[in-house]
């Protein structure tokens, strides 16, 4: 048996300073700093000449609790074997890096304590991307329910006074202000304006604001002005008799405003929001800021048309009791005509609500898809690279992915409930596709609930996604499930059903005609009327905290909705729930349903070329690292004139993999489009965030264009290009 070798101390140095992505320092029993190695020199900017001597105070933000979570930090290594955290921690040049650190105690011979061993990591970047994905979660909250909140709401005071500090509290502004047109009965326009942040007083004693060079642009609707100081401006102070903001004007440096635009084009007014610190508002909060700002149109265009509903309600009741004077006939039909104006009232909110939350989600998800996306992509290259003997981190990978597909299924359900997911329909039998799914259904629901399917013969065959069918169905199992804790019954039934006009008149967006239907019912708990006319919208949930996301409802509304189809629900408090799925006939006969099969990871054929454009420079390092892993020859590009050019220089490839959205003038459509110019046969596969209309039109990809939605997986790239080169 080999003894252990000991190292003179100028070897252990070497070996110590080789670790130059680690800081190692080693201190002596009270703390005071003994050696410090080449990567505590990069991470930290202190030369070892400087430390020796000094205890780890130095790299402590200068606040009250330095000593004490130092003098801790040792204390735990004394005591249990390891003391240490993470945080913040200072450079030398004043910067700071989040590090994770941990001490160990060092003993003598004799096992007397005779120092300390830090051992420290950078971990600033995944920081910062935590962080990032903190704020974009919080400003999609935040954009969520003001949405809900606006449609709620018909009042225009209200709604202007909730966009203001709804704008105030996403941009992190001091103080915030909308002004905007109002048209008088007499059809004057007037200007109006709310506060947020700040008493009215503090406004009440200036002018309105005028059309100068720095209000023009909002007042004009000519866009977005952002200013880091702008009393810094070239626009700022060229008025007289100012030249600037008046004596007692509140104090404002970071500066930003956008207009708040009708449909028709008419603008509304504009959002201003101010802090007197320089640079506080980024581009994040000009994006949050300009999907408020459409909110807000649609809120107020909501709220017009609703207090010209009213009038026209009021008009009509006085012609309605002076018609009953004239003839006693009439009440009756002027009761009907009101109803029907209320019905259509209500439709036109509800058609107007999707509309507006289309527009928020839509730039949010597309960001935030791409930060899935390199999330997904590293951490399946870390779980496919790591050792089997690396347990924890392989676990930890693990687990960092399940969270990652959360958020990612998250983004996909609001996309649904907006519907702007790109669905891909096929001919569906719906009684081959619940009896599939009949095995899952059990496993989901488990032993103590029944399951009865009845399904129609002669069912006609419908057109739809078939993995988001699925999808709803089981959204609708889970819910009846949570809604019979104590066990129960589930039905789920097949039917051919006819909606004439007269239910599509009463229904919004309904169509008459032929449908396949399915109808889902459980004995559970059942809803009251309030919680019913509340179940489709995002986030809402009877279920407890952390118990339900409030978008499985939501995700089966949209779907069906894009699917040109109807949903309709019937409950009674104690008598349990049916959700009934109404999907157009399909007339025309489709292929049938393939079958699908576990098969393995398929890899490139030999010569095969893929031109990769993508302007994200992680998400591109991460597709051409995993198609070059799976044998392709790879070239690319980070926006179209690139790609372009370098097909003209290398020649023709087999295959581009290119995102929808790209700057530089060209979207991915308008590459392929150019690409097949010169190579009529180059075959192309999409991929994207979120697109509005480049490749999907009407909710569905145009025919023959092939998508990979982000985020996508190793696994995932490797089968849908494999696809689409074996066209």
């Amino acid at each position: 048996m080999q003894s252990p070798v000991d190292f003179p101390a100028e070897r252990l140095q070497q070996i110590l300073n080789s670790a130059i992505d680690t800081g190692i320092v080693t201190l002596d029993g009270e703390g005071r700093i003994t050696s410090w190695s080449k990567g505590a020199e990069r991470l930290l900017g202190w030369m070892q000449e400087e430390m020796l001597g000094k205890t780890l105070i130095e790299i402590f933000p200068r606040d009250e609790r330095a000593s004490e979570l130092l003098a801790d930090e040792l204390a735990d290594a004394r005591q249990s074997g390891k003391g240490g955290g993470e945080g913040w921690r200072m450079r030398k040049d004043g910067g700071r890096i989040w590090a994770v650190g941990e001490t160990t105690p060092l003993f003598a011979d004799g096992q007397e304590l005779v120092g300390f061993v830090k051992i420290l990591r950078d971990r600033t970047e995944q920081r910062q991307i935590e962080i990032a994905l903190r704020e974009r979660t919080r400003a999609l909250e935040i954009l969520n329910r003001a949405g809900a909140s606006l449609a709620r709401e018909s009042d225009l005071e209200k709604v202007v006074q909730l966009v203001t500090d709804v704008g105030v509290e996403l941009t992190g502004a001091q103080f915030g202000a909308f002004f905007y047109n109002v048209i008088s009965n007499a059809g004057e326009s007037y200007m109006l304006y709310t506060l947020s942040g700040v008493p009215r007083e503090a406004f009440s004693k200036f002018p309105m604001p005028r059309n100068t060079e720095v209000f023009a642009p909002t007042f004009l609707g000519q866009g977005i002005l952002r200013s880091d100081d702008i009393t810094k401006d070239g626009r700022y102070g060229k008025n007289a008799p100012r030249h600037g903001m008046p004596e007692g004007h509140l104090p404002v440096r970071s500066y930003l405003a956008v207009p708040v635009i009708s449909r028709t084009g008419e603008v509304i007014g504009g959002l201003f929001f101010g802090h007197e610190n320089a640079g506080v508002f980024d581009e994040q909060s000009e994006k949050g800021l300009a999907g408020l700002a459409g909110e807000a149109a649609v809120a107020i265009d909501n709220a017009r048309l609703f207090d010209a509903a009213q009038r026209e309600l009021l008009e009509r009741r006085r012609a309605e009791e002076a018609l009953r004077e004239l003839n006693a006939n009439l009440e009756d039909l002027v009761r009907q005509k009101t109803d029907e104006l209320s019905r259509n009232a209500d439709a036109l909110r509800q058609a107007q609500k999707m509309e507006a939350v289309g527009q928020l989600t839509g730039g949010v998800a597309h960001d935030f898809n791409n930060l899935l996306q390199i999330i997904v992509g590293n951490l399946d290259t870390l779980m496919r690279n790591l050792p089997p003997e690396a347990g924890r981190l392989r676990r930890a990978a693990s687990q960092a992915m399940n969270g990652a597909r959360r958020a990612a299924a998250l983004t996909q359900r609001l996309l649904a409930f907006a519907r702007r997911q790109a669905l891909d329909p096929k001919p569906i039998d719906a009684n081959a596709l619940i009896r599939g799914m009949s095995e899952l259904l059990h496993r989901t629901l488990g032993e103590i609930y029944q399951i009865e399917v009845v399904l129609a013969g002669g069912l006609w065959r419908t057109e739809a996604d078939p993995n988001e069918l699925e999808s709803a169905l089981l959204n609708l199992a889970i819910n009846a499930r949570d809604a019979m804790p104590e066990g129960g019954k589930l039905t789920v039934e097949t039917f051919n059903a006819h909606l004439d006009e007269a239910y599509a008149a009463m229904h919004a967006e309904v169509l008459p005609g032929q449908y396949a239907a399915i109808s889902v019912s459980d004995t559970g708990t059942g809803m009251d009327a309030e919680t019913l006319s509340r179940v489709f919208e995002p986030f809402f949930t009877t279920k407890d905290q952390g118990k339900g996301t409030g978008l499985g409802l939501s995700q089966v509304y949209g779907f069906v909705k894009q699917s040109k189809g109807h949903v309709k629900i019937y409950s009674e408090v104690g008598e349990g729930t049916t959700v009934k799925i109404y999907l157009p006939r399909l007339v025309a006969e489709g292929a049938e349903e393939e079958a699908t099969q576990t098969s393995p990871i398929p890899k490139a054929a030999v010569g095969e070329f893929i031109l990769v454009v993508e302007d994200d420079p992680d998400v591109r390092a991460y597709s051409v690292e995993s198609l070059t892993e799976l044998g392709y020859q790879v070239l690319e590009a980070k926006d179209g004139p690139t790609a372009l050019q370098l097909l003209a220089a290398q020649g023709p490839v087999n295959l581009i993999f290119t995102d929808v959205v790209l700057p530089g003038g060209m979207s991915g459509a308008d590459v392929v489009a150019r690409a097949r110019e010169l190579y009529p046969t180059v075959k192309a596969l999409f991929t994207t965030g979120y697109s509005r209309n480049a490749i999907v039109h009407h909710g569905r990809l145009d025919k023959g264009v092939h998508l990979l939605p982000k985020p996508f997986s190793f696994e995932d790239l490797a089968v849908r290009v494999r696809d689409v080169l074996d066209l």
